[in-house]
């Protein structure tokens, strides 16, 4: 029985371009741009740099710079999930380091692996934009798990300040100081931006549409209401918290309901594909016999078809909107 490890060798080679792809991000950008870092970007940025208005710049630019690029050919696709990612990255940067790790995924290819050439430009394309992609994306999806568990505490944080009678500016500003990223660096910039003479509500109605997020266009929505028609700042935040921290919680328990059906939608997914490569490393020419006749290419198309469509529609069946 021949063995093949080619297929192991394409997924060892897609692994390493998204472990590049992050060390490259740490290492330029340092430790600041991590979501686990307890301290946030904007004061690692302050302890470097004490220019609050350069900083301010900084941080704005690489928050709003995906989104401004959306009429780049094809990086629309991307650019979304790299701004609610707050990737660091230029966009030009971005597509610089895909076109990279495209031509080291070929060059690995070309050396461990004994694939036409053909086969091998396209699988080294593949690789290099499906890794930046998938890093993209998980760090979009941790970012945004991360913020809404974040905000709750982060909406006591500014009653408990105002109730003590500090502005609602300042109390942004405490929760910058006190809450890690995501948060910390976003209220950050918003407590500068009012600093300068912007609107606290026109920076909460603009970050709550970056992020594209529901529970920050409540807050949003609170902050205008009471500046028009005044009230108590300090309940009608209290209440939003209640209501945020409320939905959370339904959040969670939607997910830990559907978590059977997802895994099982993952399953059913995946054991196609894993079936095939472990087909492939076991008995390379397993499929030989049938390669040349002319149901071959149709039957493939048909499988590959009706998989993407068994994956989204498990997608779809499990995904709930709270």
């Amino acid at each position: 029985m021949q063995i093949s490890a080619a297929p192991l060798i394409y997924l060892m080679i897609f692994v390493a371009v998204i472990v590049i792809v992050n060390g490259i991000y740490l290492l330029v950008f340092g430790k600041s741009v991590s979501l686990n870092s307890r301290v946030s970007r904007r004061l690692a940025l302050l302890e470097k740099n004490a220019n609050r208005e350069q900083v301010l710049e900084q941080l704005r630019k690489e928050m709003n710079q995906h989104l401004n690029a959306r009429n780049i050919p094809l990086y629309s696709m991307l650019a979304k999930k790299a701004q609610r990612a707050n990737i660091a990255f230029s966009p030009q940067a971005l597509i610089g380091i895909m076109a990279a790790l495209s031509a080291f995924a070929f060059l690995m290819l070309s050396a461990f692996t004994a694939a036409e050439f053909g086969l091998r430009l396209v699988l080294g394309v593949a690789m290099g934009v499906g890794g930046v992609f998938y890093w993209v994306n998980s760090t979009a999806k941790k970012r945004m798990s991360l913020l809404e568990e974040q905000l709750p505490d982060s909406i006591e944080l500014m009653v408990r300040s105002l109730r003590v009678g500090h502005p609602f500016s300042t109390a942004i500003g405490i929760v910058a100081k006190e809450i890690p990223d995501p948060l910390g660096s976003e209220f950050g910039v918003i407590a500068d931006e009012a600093a300068y003479g912007r609107d606290v509500s026109e920076s909460l109605k603009a970050f709550a549409e970056r992020m594209d997020s529901q529970d920050l266009r409540f807050l949003a929505v609170a902050v205008s209401i009471q500046q028009q028609s005044g009230g108590n700042l300090a309940e009608i935040l209290e209440g939003l918290s209640k209501v945020v921290r409320a939905r959370f919680k339904l959040f969670r328990r939607v997910r830990a309901i559907t978590a059977e059906a997802k895994w099982s939608g993952m399953f059913l997914s995946g054991f196609p594909i894993v079936a095939l490569i472990m087909i492939n490393v076991v008995q390379p020419d397993y499929y030989d016999e049938v390669k040349g006749t002319s149901a071959y290419i149709p039957a493939a198309l048909f499988v590959v078809t009706f998989l993407i469509i068994n994956i989204i529609y498990m997608k779809v069946m499990t995904n709930i909107k709270v």
